[in-house]
C-alpha cells in the first residue's frame, strides 16, 4: 500500500483530501504542525507529499525545495495559486505535479498515481540538479546515459546529496570512504575529491564541489558561490 502525506493548513480541505486518498486505496497522514515540517516528512518518509503552497510559519516552496535537496520522494502541489511564474518556481525547485484548486477528484487521483509509477522502483534513488545517483551500486543517470562511478566517487557524491546544500566536513568525507577519521592522509581524500570534480566536469553536471575555507565543501550550482568563503581547491 502507497503511503501518502498531506501538507494543508486548511482542515475542511486537509479532511477532505485524506478521506479521498483513503478511499482510493492509500495510507494517509497529516502533518497539523507546520513547523519543521521538512524534519517530520522526511522522518515519515513518505512514497508521496501532496503539498500545498500557501501554510503558515513556512512556505511551500521552501519545503519542496529542502525535500528535493536532502531525498527523492516525489511532490505533487496542490494550492490555489493559479500564477505561471508560481508553478514555473514550484517546478524549477523540483516538484513533480502542479496542480490548482480547485481540482476534480478524478483529476488528482489520476496524477497520483501517475507519480507514484513515474517512481516506482527508485527508492535508492537520490537526485540531483540534472541526475540521478543510485545508492546501492552508484550508477550516474544523466543526460540519457548511465554511468557506474568507481566506488570511493560514488560515497562522496552520496554525501553531498545527503547533505543538500549544507557544508560537508572533511570528516563527513572521510567517514564515508574509509569509516573512520584516524590516520587518513588528507592527499588521499584530495585525490579522490579531485577524481569525482573531474567525473562530473566530463559528465557537464550543473552542480559542482566546492571548498569552503576553514570548514569542508560543499556542493552548489554552477554560477553560484560564496566567494567570501571559497578557497582554491
Amino acid at each position: 500500500m502507497k503511503y501518502i502525506v498531506i501538507v494543508e493548513d486548511e482542515v475542511f480541505m486537509r479532511e477532505e483530501l485524506e478521506d479521498m486518498l483513503c478511499k482510493a486505496g492509500y495510507k494517509v497522514d497529516v502533518i497539523k504542525s507546520f513547523e519543521n515540517v521538512t524534519e517530520q516528512l522526511l522522518s515519515l518518509s513518505p512514497d508521496l507529499i501532496l503539498l500545498d503552497l500557501n501554510l503558515p510559519c513556512v512556505s511551500g516552496f521552501q519545503i519542496c525545495r529542502e525535500i528535493k535537496q536532502k531525498s527523492s520522494i516525489p511532490v505533487l502541489v496542490l494550492t490555489s495559486r493559479d500564477q505561471m511564474r508560481d508553478e514555473l518556481h514550484a517546478l524549477d525547485l523540483g516538484a513533480d505535479e502542479y496542480l490548482t484548486k480547485p481540482c476534480r477528484k478524478e483529476r488528482l487521483l489520476a496524477r497520483v498515481t501517475n507519480v507514484l509509477k513515474r517512481y516506482e522502483g527508485r527508492t535508492n534513488l537520490l537526485e540531483g540538479a540534472d541526475f540521478l545517483l543510485d545508492r546501492q551500486t552508484y550508477t550516474l543517470y544523466i543526460h540519457n546515459q548511465s554511468v557506474v562511478l568507481p566506488k570511493n566517487q560514488g560515497k562522496l557524491l552520496e554525501v553531498f546529496l545527503m547533505r543538500g546544500q549544507d557544508i560537508v566536513t572533511k570528516d563527513d568525507l572521510c567517514l564515508a570512504i574509509w569509516g573512520t577519521t584516524e590516520f587518513i592522509d588528507e592527499n588521499a581524500l584530495q585525490v579522490n575529491l579531485t577524481r569525482l570534480k573531474k567525473t562530473m566536469m566530463s559528465l557537464k553536471m550543473r552542480q559542482k564541489i566546492v571548498p569552503i575555507r576553514g570548514v569542508g565543501y560543499k556542493l552548489i550550482m554552477e554560477g553560484k558561490s560564496d566567494e567570501s568563503k571559497l578557497e582554491d581547491f
